[in-house]
């Protein structure tokens, strides 16, 4: 059974990529100002490994991460540095732009 879940969408040419451990699904993160909801009907797509959320995250102009696993497997691969997680209420969450 995989943690993690994946989901694309495509918006003319651009793909967003929105990701998160799967223990994060349908949860509100809130710490002072931040509040982030992991929408199920957002976040929540195929469940997937490291290999197949590496291969959606390479086609991303675009994602949206959350979760421990998640950012692990982003930073590891360098779509993201580990400089830009923040925790929100000790959870996780990057974004990713490409230019």
């Amino acid at each position: 059974m995989e943690l993690m879940t994946v989901r694309m969408y495509q918006q003319g040419r651009e793909i967003v990529v929105a990701a998160c451990d799967k223990d994060q699904l349908g949860k509100v993160l809130r710490e002072g100002e931040l509040k982030l909801e992991v929408a199920r009907n957002f976040y929540e797509g195929e469940d997937c490994d490291e290999v197949m959320l590496v291969n959606r995250l390479e086609m991303a102009s675009v994602a949206n991460l959350v979760g421990e696993k998640v950012c692990a497997v982003a930073a590891k691969h360098q779509f993201i540095s580990e400089d830009c997680v923040i925790r929100i209420a000790g959870v996780p969450h990057a974004q990713m732009v490409r230019w």
